[in-house]
């Protein structure tokens, strides 16, 4: 009898789907029915080798054999008090954000050159690592670097000071040099594998906007920009809700000519990202060491600003 909807429940069990196709599904990220339920038939057939058609069958397959499950408020809220939550080194930071940078969540940073997002993103792939009762996820990291930031000496100093192994802690990050759109987008379309098998607990990128900021250039290109990174920030937060995983993105920012009194300082990437961000923060430069970090927009938390330091030994307040 000819695969039919009925009786759906791996993969290879779907019309038109056999088990070559069905491993580039999952090695595409495709590796359940919801996600082949959700997925474009084009996508679909790119990533699996069938047909356009074939992939039109097994996304309406896939959909059939999946169930969509309701939850009262309290189930939710039961769920979120069992997220995991990175602490970021500053105690006030921490009550800022909640209790630090929580997990199924993008959270993202935007401020000007040297501001210090660099520095909170180095400080959270260590902190990542520490056991949940000592403020981490007691896991590893995947390090997006698009700007040539990733400095493994501020690794080394970081976790030293947070009583680690720094050669553990440097083999615990996984870093990607992208130098284009197409290869940090890639980075994170095959992330699957690499969350699964090395325990993945934290996304860095740094920064999120940097490579397509240079390689869209012009109104006649925005368009296709914004998609792109669309698209993007859409697989990021999959990756966060599938695998209960922490976000962190460093954004770039521009003085919108339009605003003539205050501060002009504007986030890279307009609605696309102001959307996606489940937190945004605004850092700018103080005196000396000192930064100024704002809570600018979150789901759960009121505005509040606090004052951080970025010490040799990491971020602290």
């Amino acid at each position: 009898m000819a695969k039919d909807k009925v009786g759906v429940k791996e993969l290879e069990d779907l019309p038109g789907v056999g088990p070559a196709s069905a491993q580039k599904m999952r090695d595409s990220g495709y590796d359940s029915l919801e996600k082949v339920a959700v997925a474009s038939p084009f996508d679909l057939s790119e990533a699996s080798g069938i047909s356009v058609e074939a992939a039109k069958k097994a996304v309406e397959a896939a959909k059939t054999a999946t169930t969509l499950e309701f939850q009262t408020g309290e189930e939710v809220y039961q769920k979120r008090k069992e997220l995991g939550k990175i602490r970021t080194g500053s105690a006030e930071l921490d009550e800022l954000l909640g209790g630090g940078v929580e997990t199924n969540a993008i959270t993202e940073v935007y401020g000007k050159f040297a501001s210090g997002k660099s520095q909170l993103g180095f400080q959270l792939s260590v902190n990542a690592q520490l056991p949940r009762d000592k403020g981490g996820l007691d896991g590893t990291v995947l390090f997006i670097d698009t700007e040539g930031t990733f400095r493994p000496e501020r690794i080394e100093a970081i976790a030293n000071a947070s009583g680690l192994d720094s050669k553990v802690a440097l083999s615990n990050i996984f870093v990607v040099k992208a130098v284009s759109t197409e290869q940090q987008m890639l980075a994170i379309e095959r992330a699957d594998k690499l969350i699964k098998e090395k325990n993945v607990k934290l996304i860095v990128v740094d920064s999120l906007t940097a490579l397509f900021r240079a390689e869209y250039i012009g109104r006649g290109s925005l368009g296709e920009r914004q998609q792109k990174m669309n698209t993007h920030i859409h697989k990021l937060q999959q990756l966060a809700d599938t695998y209960d995983i922490a976000i962190y993105v460093s954004n770039q920012v521009m003085d919108n000519p339009g605003i003539m009194f205050g501060d002009p300082t504007t986030p890279i990437g307009g609605n696309i990202v102001a959307h996606a961000a489940t937190t945004r923060l605004y850092l700018r430069k103080g005196k000396e060491s000192k930064r100024i970090i704002r809570l600018v927009d979150s789901p759960s938390l009121p505005e509040g600003e606090r004052v951080i330091k970025i010490t040799t030994e990491g971020i602290r307040d």
